[in-house]
């Protein structure tokens, strides 16, 4: 009798030790819409790793923003009712301010220094997310962000007179516009397109290809030809959810999603060479600041950094690693 209750009491934990304890539904939100380059790249990759860990692993996603704002999803997976979601670059920084370090304006001045300094610093920053409580994939470049006005914005001074949009939360973004003496608005992403048709807003700042994916591009008549601000985007899982698989699965989720978003990455940068085309040829204004604007407009934004560090934002080791890389491209 006692040998019979010990195998069951084996097979129970078997049973349980196979489909329970490292067996998981990672729900997923994002406010990529059905059907884009992103969910559908997000999705290819969930399938193969369900396959590969023969359903032990599975994903349920929420595009389009059905679950609110990043700021409404990251409160979400804080109480377990998301295990993670498909976020902008700087609606972690409250986690892990050094995040936004990519974000300064005017940092990178090429894509060829961007890809030197990613190469480089991506797993600095995979490290502090997960030091912070997030497991994330790899970046996927969102591009470099654009001024887009109502009005045509060539200088500083012209900023200063218009309604400009930051996101909610982002401490790099305030201080940015601060550095050009500009008092923003703060909505977010999902009012913005709200904001520009009432008035409330007339200028922001985004990727071209983002710009008509959210179709703000209506809105807007003026793109102002500077690298303002290079922009990210993520997936973050709980690293509490994700610790919970067994160490092998972990190993293709990794896997699986890094090259989902490696292949959105290479997509975005095409994404938004060919956005620029599009809105040229439905007539939006293309404003180039001249040489005197452009010196305004960059000695203005080196305030930002020390700015920062000043204020706890953002830690000077980052900033001391991000420059010596610069330093060293540039020198090249």
């Amino acid at each position: 009798m006692i040998l019979r209750i010990s195998r069951l009491v084996l097979l129970l934990f078997l049973v349980l030790f196979v489909n329970g304890v490292h067996a998981a539904v990672f729900k997923i939100a994002t406010l990529a819409p059905s059907g884009s380059f992103e969910m559908t790249q997000m999705q290819a990759a969930a399938k193969e790793i369900t396959a590969v860990t023969n359903g032990r692993v599975r994903f349920k996603f929420f595009p389009g923003g059905v679950m609110g704002n990043d700021q409404g999803v990251l409160r979400k997976i804080r109480i377990n009712q998301l295990q993670g979601g498909a976020l902008s670059l700087g609606s972690l920084s409250s986690y892990y301010p050094d995040s936004q370090v990519y974000s300064l304006p005017f940092v990178f001045s090429s894509f060829e220094e961007v890809d030197y300094v990613r190469e480089r610093m991506d797993p600095i920053l995979m490290k502090g997310y997960e030091k912070a409580g997030f497991v994330v994939f790899g970046l996927a470049e969102g591009g470099f962000a654009r001024i887009m006005s109502s009005n045509p914005v060539a200088t500083v001074a012209d900023l200063k007179r218009q309604k400009v949009w930051i996101p909610e939360n982002d401490a790099a973004a305030l201080e940015a516009v601060r550095a050009f003496d500009v008092s923003p608005i703060t909505l977010s992403l999902a009012d913005v397109r709200t904001g520009l048709q009432t008035g409330l807003l007339d200028t922001v700042a985004i990727p071209p290809a983002y710009a008509i994916l959210l179709h703000w591009h209506t809105q807007i008549r003026y793109i102002t030809q500077i690298p303002l601000i290079y922009t990210n985007g993520l997936l973050a899982i709980s690293k509490r959810a994700f610790d919970k698989l067994a160490t092998g699965d972990r190993a293709v989720v990794r896997s699986g999603m890094s090259q989902a978003f490696a292949r959105i990455n290479k997509h975005n940068r095409k994404q938004n060479v060919e956005a620029m085309e599009v809105l040229k040829e439905m007539g939006l204004k293309f404003i180039v600041p001249d040489a005197q604007a452009s010196e305004t407009w960059m000695k203005q934004s080196r305030k930002v950094p020390e700015q920062l560090a000043a204020k706890g934002v953002l830690s000077q080791e980052i900033l001391d690693t991000i420059n010596m890389h610069l330093s060293k491209i540039r020198a090249e």
